[in-house]
C-alpha cells in the first residue's frame, strides 16, 4: 500500500479500480458502499487520465527527412 503523500502510480491506480469494478460487479456490496465505491473509482479514472495526459505529451516521435533517414525528434501534438 502506498503513503499517504506519495503520488499514486498509474499502475497501483489501475489496479484499485479493478477490485472496485470486480467488487460493484459481484453485487453483494450494500448500497452506501457501492455509492463510495463508485465515487473513488470515479477519482481513479480521472486520475489515471490525467497521467495518460502527461505521457502523451512527453511521447516524442521521430521526424523522417525526404531521404526517409530519422533526422530528429519533435514533441508529439497531444491536441
Amino acid at each position: 500500500m502506498q503513503a499517504k503523500d506519495s503520488p499514486l502510480t498509474f499502475e497501483a491506480a489501475m489496479r484499485e479500480l479493478e477490485e472496485i469494478v470486480t467488487a460493484l460487479e459481484k453485487g453483494n456490496v450494500d448500497l452506501d458502499k457501492s455509492i463510495a465505491l463508485y465515487e473513488r473509482g470515479e477519482q481513479l479514472k480521472k486520475h489515471c487520465d490525467a497521467l495518460l495526459k502527461n505521457a502523451e505529451a512527453r511521447i516524442e516521435k521521430i521526424v523522417q527527412g525526404a531521404d526517409g533517414a530519422a533526422k530528429g525528434v519533435e514533441k508529439l501534438d497531444v491536441e
